[in-house]
């Protein structure tokens, strides 16, 4: 492609098409990185039109630049422009994909200090392999690819399928996004299998798993020795982890499914992976670390039959740390959105969730793929839910949570704090209940000491007293900014059945 100076790129305003489009995203992580190589792109090529969604990012000074464009209005821009360049996030290569396009796509790398954890360079990869789209990681490669991509378009543009045109092509791609193996299921959403009158409902048991072998068969065993008249069935969804498909098991009233994690690396779109490949009306959570006890399944069905209103059933867990085991169970039968605001509840947790899957997928969503490492995701459901109708709960335990130094989120401060500020911003209702807005507050302040953050930290310790002197959380993180390993305060709390 011959290089011309003679007009400078301008925004493109109403009615005009552009070349390129790059979108980074609109959440509050900013990606620089990719705002400077589409400038110097544009710097070289000022014949093209170059528009840039940059979020958070800094604005370009070449390429035309706008923060935010409804979603909507980006995914015309799209279906206008002749190449599309992305970030490595799952919604926006979907939408790029919709709108007919095979992206090119950058993602960020946590080595450089961008928000994200490794996940999302194993994703991309893998999203190239399956021919998803076109990966880079230079400059030089991203100009290389948006070349090919004007010299030949049809190569960069998805292929239609046997049963539809283009337009349907694209959306079948981007929503499956069925990368790895023939052992995964596709996100689609089946209907809920229809149940004989007065039968027990059958109940799809989702288990996100990563690189714990043994406690996942233990979790599986566990389901397998419920006291269940009905059929469960198990959806086991390996998360960055080769599945093993001898664990598979078909037929019978116990099956196990063997799945890849299609959607976000992580919990998250582990659950949701789990979730939309199901197809039955209820559908409960289990970690892999987690083991329910027998009766735990029956008494929360035994509440949905006999309550058809009600779109989700919890109970108390019996916590065991270092040989230490704790109950935690709420003395309570219903739980409302203002008591989790006040409050975590961390008895209401994931391996105890049993849920209308109607609730999810056709009223509050799925779990939420946005929150950063998937830490607190189970929270913000139910926070969901909660506003839609009361949560039930089983005042008595249910479930055996093991707590260990293997525990996913282990000493992922920053995650964890990044996490719990997503949370503050996404609901701002925590302003109103100082109490709850002091809680989280005091977990962030922990988190920031913890990663050796001394000012970060003492800015949120003095916001939690500023909202309740007396949340002990904050003067937890005082002992850390003057020097207490955190691991000796985390160890203290396990002992007792509660974390931070």
């Amino acid at each position: 492609m011959t290089e011309q100076t003679t007009r400078p790129t301008q925004r493109p305003e109403a009615g005009d098409h552009p070349d390129v489009v790059v979108s980074i995203g609109t959440d509050h992580h900013a990606f620089d990185r990719l705002v400077r190589w589409t400038d110097d792109y544009a710097r070289r090529h000022r014949d093209l039109s170059i528009l840039v969604q940059h979020g958070h990012s800094t604005a370009p000074e070449v390429a035309a630049g706008t923060p935010f464009l409804p979603g909507d209005e980006l995914g015309a821009r799209m279906r206008e422009a002749q190449v599309v360049v992305t970030h490595g996030g799952p919604g926006t290569i979907v939408q790029a994909r919709r709108a007919g396009h095979l992206p090119v796509v950058v993602a960020r790398d946590p080595e450089l200090d961008e928000h994200v954890d490794d996940h999302q360079l194993l994703f991309v990869r893998r999203l190239e392999q399956a021919g998803r789209v076109r990966a880079c990681s230079s400059p030089q490669q991203l100009a290389a690819l948006i070349d090919e991509a004007l010299a030949s378009p049809e190569a960069f543009r998805v292929r239609p399928s046997a049963d539809g045109g283009p337009e349907r092509a694209a959306l079948r791609a981007g929503e499956l996004i069925d990368l790895l193996t023939d052992t995964c299921a596709g996100p689609g959403a089946p209907e809920p299998a229809v149940q004989p009158s007065g039968a027990w409902p059958e109940v799809t048991v989702v288990v996100p798993t990563r690189d714990r072998p043994e406690l996942l068969r233990r979790t599986l065993r566990a389901v397998e020795e419920q006291e269940y008249p009905g059929r469960i069935t198990t959806i086991v969804v390996f998360d960055n982890d080769q599945p093993d498909p001898a664990l598979a098991r078909a037929g019978g009233e116990r099956p196990v499914r063997v799945v890849t994690n299609t959607l976000t690396p992580g919990l998250a779109g582990a659950r949701n992976t789990g979730v939309l490949a199901a197809d039955t009306e209820l559908v409960a959570f289990c970690d892999d670390d987690d083991t329910w006890m027998p009766g735990k399944l029956r008494a929360q069905v035994e509440i949905m039959r006999a309550e058809p209103g009600t779109e989700m059933v919890c109970c108390g867990i019996r916590v065991v740390y270092d040989r230490v085991e704790a109950e935690r169970s709420l003395d309570r039968t219903s739980v409302t959105f203002g008591d989790l605001l006040a409050s975590r509840l961390t008895e209401l947790h994931p391996s105890t969730f049993l849920i209308r899957r109607g609730a999810m997928l056709d009223g509050c969503g799925t779990v939420s793929e946005e929150i950063p490492g998937s830490y607190g995701e189970d929270y913000e459901l139910l926070l969901r839910l909660a506003r839609r109708a009361p949560i039930r709960n089983i005042p008595e335990p249910g479930v055996r949570v093991l707590w260990h130094r293997r525990s996913h989120f282990a000493g992922r401060w920053q995650t964890i704090s990044k996490a719990l500020r997503w949370l503050l911003e996404r609901y701002p209702e925590f302003r109103l209940v100082p109490r709850g807005y002091a809680r989280v507050a005091g977990q962030i302040a922990f988190a920031e000491a913890s990663a050796g953050r001394r000012g970060a930290a003492l800015g949120w310790i003095g916001a939690t007293l500023r909202h309740r002197a007396a949340e002990g959380r904050a003067y937890l993180a005082l002992l850390v900014v003057c020097g207490v390993p955190p691991g000796w305060i985390t160890r203290a709390l396990h002992l007792r059945g509660r974390g931070v």
